[in-house]
């Protein structure tokens, strides 16, 4: 049953306190509760049950709503499910969000939600933008909504304390601050020169607030007066509210708005997907996208086995200790055991009297773990850092993980040679590999350019030994033409390669789709949890990203 519910609930000035910009209230831990607030023993005889009645929900929300408008904090907490969460969310909209006076027009409920409207008067403090010293007050209004649902102890109606009450915008960890204590605004452009929108990229999300923290002044920017999320780290996210307008700085990324584009629709048909793009011989980043149920940048920030993607590392370390060259014939039979451990192919296929590119362009795990035994636990971890610069403290331009392939012995050995055990990458890290196997020489994926900054770059040690490079270029131009990844790469014109991989991860259900690639002066990874096979799910993502480029 519908119930109107239209009244106004009258606003009293609050006491602001604190300093403009210093502090935020974290949401977490004010929304983690889920303890009733009422006292009543548990088990009353007269405690009610079912849901709360239309009158129930109108009362409950009109009293809630007036003693939050009032500053009543402490019986505004009383009417939640979670008193002490909400105590702390609502002292901090005071003073942290610095709103001075709030005031509510709730809407028609139905059933147990109650739209409210929020008018919010906030005293913000000074911008820098404009040279003033007055203190800046603005009206913030926008809407919101709450649930009335029956007290688990004592089965009274009662607010279900959630962020959104708040703000519709905040999630859990994350808090509202309002000041000029961040860094200035900024206008990201691509490398053309094409201005950079998260609502047309929305990947980009979770990047260009981390941008702006790291190149706000640098860029030029003059920082105003916002409304801005905190997140559960204390970074810096989403405007929600510019009080007074700063004067953003321009920065130039090495993006590519229209490989974007393309990385964006790639992963929108996939859950939990991620890409990257690097251009070859540069590391500029042409490209990131990630499709997930959170707002984590996987695709930089991931920390994933690459299962036999990792195979290309693997390979060039093989032919560099001279144990292996494309042309020379390696067993591939179903099973193979080292390191106490038994492997298999997948689908359980074997290679009689085949080649090591025979066993690479199939993806043969017991072919290269059959070679355990003849390499030490720090060769493979040399060539990941030496060679292809993994683990060398990149500098992207905004924090990343940068793969770890660790020294093993034992079990750990032959598991990592396949890219599982101990080893950890994400799509930014093989979409390197691939860069660098195309190049010759690996260059440290940036952002941003060193020359904005002066920050030191990752280097490595050594380029590839032009044969092995030769070699390896040629059996993954096999692998995308008649291999494990000719599917995903059909029709795909230019200098091409490729590598799959499915990874395997303890309590799931299917394995992770890997692929890398590479077209001409473009080189990508994908990765797709639970995926499966790495040419089904991964594969179609990185060839849409290299159909883009040029």
């Amino acid at each position: 049953m519908r119930t109107g519910v239209k009244y106004v609930v009258g606003g009293v000035t609050a006491a602001v306190l604190g300093v403009v910009g210093v502090g935020a209230y974290n949401v977490y831990e004010a929304f983690s509760g889920d303890s009733a607030s009422d006292g009543a023993p548990a088990g009353a005889a007269s405690r009610p049950t079912g849901p709360p009645s239309g009158e129930e929900v109108r009362v409950t929300a009109r009293d809630f709503l007036a003693a939050w408008s009032k500053g009543d904090v402490d019986s505004a907490a009383v009417l939640t499910d979670n008193a002490e969460g909400a105590r702390q969310a609502l002292n901090g909209f005071r003073t942290d969000a610095r709103v001075s006076k709030v005031t509510f027009k709730a809407g028609e409920s139905a059933g147990d939600k109650v739209p409210f409207h929020v008018t919010a008067e906030l005293a913000a403090g000074k911008g820098e933008s404009d040279g003033e010293d007055e203190e800046k007050h603005t009206t913030w209004a926008y809407d919101s909504a709450l649930r009335v649902v029956r007290g688990k102890t004592t089965g009274k109606a009662l607010v279900d304390w959630q962020p959104t009450v708040v703000h519709p915008g905040l999630r859990r960890g994350e808090s509202l601050r309002t000041g000029s204590d961040g860094a200035p605004p900024v206008k990201a452009v691509d490398r053309n020169g094409s201005e950079l929108d998260a609502e047309e990229m929305p990947s980009l999300g979770p990047i260009l607030p981390a941008l702006r923290e790291s190149y706000g002044k640098k860029a030029g920017g003059v920082q105003g007066v916002e409304v801005r999320v905190i997140g559960e780290s204390g970074e810096p996210g989403r405007t929600l509210l510019t009080i007074v307008k700063g004067r953003p700085g321009t920065l130039r990324t090495t993006l590519d708005a229209r490989v974007q584009r393309a990385a964006e629709a790639a992963v929108k048909d996939y859950r939990e997907a991620s890409v990257v793009v690097v251009k070859p011989g540069s590391g500029d980043i042409l490209a990131v996208a990630n499709h997930r149920s959170d707002q984590f940048n996987a695709a930089f920030q991931g920390r994933l086995a690459p299962g036999s993607t990792m195979k290309v590392v693997t390979a060039a370390m093989l032919m560099e200790k001279g144990l292996v060259s494309a042309g020379k014939s390696v067993e591939c039979p179903k099973y193979a055991s080292a390191g106490g451990r038994s492997f298999h192919n997948q689908g359980m296929f074997q290679i009689d009297g085949g080649t090591f590119s025979d066993s690479f362009a199939r993806s043969c795990n017991t072919a290269f773990v059959g070679l355990a035994d003849r390499v030490s636990g720090t060769d493979l971890n040399s060539e990941a850092q030496d060679v292809f610069g993994l683990g060398r403290d990149w500098k992207v331009g905004i924090p990343t993980f940068d793969g770890s392939v660790p020294q093993s012995d034992g079990a750990d050995t032959p598991a990592s040679l396949i890219g599982q055990g101990r080893v950890q990458a994400n799509p930014l890290n093989m979409a390197s590999v691939a860069a660098t196997a195309k190049a010759g020489y690996f260059s440290q994926p940036v952002l941003v350019s060193q020359e904005l900054d002066d920050r030191p770059i990752a280097r490595a040690s050594r380029s590839l030994p032009p044969s092995v490079a030769a070699q390896l270029r040629a059996m993954m131009r096999r692998t995308a033409v008649s291999g494990t990844g000719a599917r995903a790469m059909a029709g795909l014109g230019g200098d091409i390669g490729a590598k799959t991989g499915s990874a395997e991860a303890d309590g799931q259900g299917d394995a992770n789709s890997w692929f890398l690639g590479y077209r001409n002066d473009a080189a990508a990874a994908a990765v797709v949890q639970q995926g499966g096979h790495g040419g089904d799910a991964a594969g179609p993502i990185v060839r849409r990203v290299l159909a883009a480029g040029r």
